[in-house]
C-alpha cells in the first residue's frame, strides 16, 4: 500500500493547474492524504471514480481543511468505525470541539478541519494540518496546546491499534531540516517550543520514518517560500512528515519526498507498507 501526503494549499487551484490529475496519474497512490484543501467537498471539480473521498472542512469558507482519498479496492479493508466516530461512516475529525483551550482571537482550532482519521483493519491513519504559530508568534501559545492535545488524541487511538499520522506539522524538527537554521532560530516553525512539541511525538514512541530510513541525508525539504527563487535554489524546510507507532514500524518498507511535483508550495511525501 502506497500512502501519500500533500499540502496542496488550495485543492481547486491545484486541479485548475492540472497538477493533481498529473500527480495521481503518475504515482497512482492507494491512499492520498491532503491538507489545506481550502474547499468543501463538492466545490472541487475533479472526477476520481477510482477513489472514495473523506473530507473534513473548516467552518470558515476557503480556509484550512483536510481530506483522505482511498482507492476503491482498498476501501473493503476499512473496519467498521467505533461508535464514537462521527462525521462520516469511516472517518472522524479528532479533537473535541468543546475544548475551550483551543480557541483564540483567530478562531477555534477544532472547527478548522485540521484532522481527518480513517480506521483500517490493522491501523489508524491520521492526516493533520497543524496550526501555524504566525510570523509574530501570536499563535505560539495555542500551538503548544494543540501539540499536547493532538498527541493525547493519537495516544488514545493507539490504545486500540497502531497509528500512522502524516501531514504539514509546520515545524522543522532539527537544523538539518531547513536550509538556513541559524537565521531562523526562534522564528515561527523553528522555535524551541515547536521543536519540543515535535520531540514529544518521538518521546511518546512515534518514529519520523523518513529520517529513520534515510538518516541525516541533507537538503531534503518539503516546503519552499515563493520569494527569491527559493524552490529553484532548494532553500527550503522539511515540515511535512509521516510518523508511525512502534507496532507498525517494521511494516514500512520505503519513505520518499517528491520535490519535482509542482502545484503547491509544498511537495508530496510518501511511505510504502509491505513489500520488503
Amino acid at each position: 500500500m502506497k500512502i501519500f501526503s500533500w499540502n496542496v494549499n488550495g485543492i481547486r487551484a491545484v486541479i485548475k493547474k492540472g497538477e493533481l490529475q498529473n500527480f495521481i496519474k503518475f504515482h497512482q497512490p492507494d491512499v492520498l492524504c491532503l491538507q489545506e484543501t481550502k474547499a468543501k467537498q463538492g466545490q472541487a471539480e475533479i472526477d476520481l471514480p477510482d477513489y472514495e473521498e473523506f473530507w473534513n472542512d473548516a467552518d470558515r469558507p476557503g480556509y484550512s481543511g483536510t481530506a483522505i482519498f482511498v482507492k476503491n479496492n482498498i476501501i473493503k479493508s476499512i473496519a467498521e468505525p467505533p461508535a464514537s466516530h462521527s462525521e462520516h461512516q469511516n472517518s472522524h475529525s479528532g479533537l473535541d470541539p468543546e475544548s475551550s483551550n483551543l480557541r483564540d482571537q483567530y478562531g477555534d482550532l477544532t472547527r478548522e478541519g485540521r484532522i481527518t482519521t480513517l480506521e483500517f483493519d490493522k491501523f489508524f491513519l491520521v492526516t493533520v494540518y497543524t496550526p501555524n504559530s504566525k510570523g509574530d508568534l501570536s499563535r505560539l501559545d495555542i500551538r503548544q496546546k494543540w501539540d499536547a492535545a493532538f498527541l493525547k488524541y493519537l495516544n488514545e487511538l493507539h490504545q486500540t491499534k497502531p497509528v500512522i499520522f502524516c501531514g504539514d506539522l509546520n515545524v522543522a524538527h532539527r537544523e538539518i531540516d531547513l536550509a538556513n537554521p541559524k537565521q531562523n532560530v526562534g522564528k515561527h516553525g523553528f522555535t524551541d517550543q515547536e521543536r519540543a512539541g515535535f520531540q514529544a511525538y518521538l518521546d511518546a514512541g512515534y518514529t519520523d520514518i523518513y529520517r529513520d530510513i534515510h538518516g541525516d541525508l541533507p537538503n531534503q525539504y518539503t516546503w519552499w517560500s515563493h520569494w527569491a527563487r527559493a524552490r529553484e535554489r532548494n532553500i527550503g524546510w522539511r515540515i511535512d512528515y509521516f510518523l508511525v507507532s512502534t507496532d507498525i514500524y517494521m511494516d514500512i518498507s520505503a519513505a520518499g519526498i517528491h520535490p519535482k511535483q509542482q502545484g503547491s508550495d509544498h511537495c508530496p511525501i510518501s511511505i510504502t507498507l509491505g513489500e520488503k
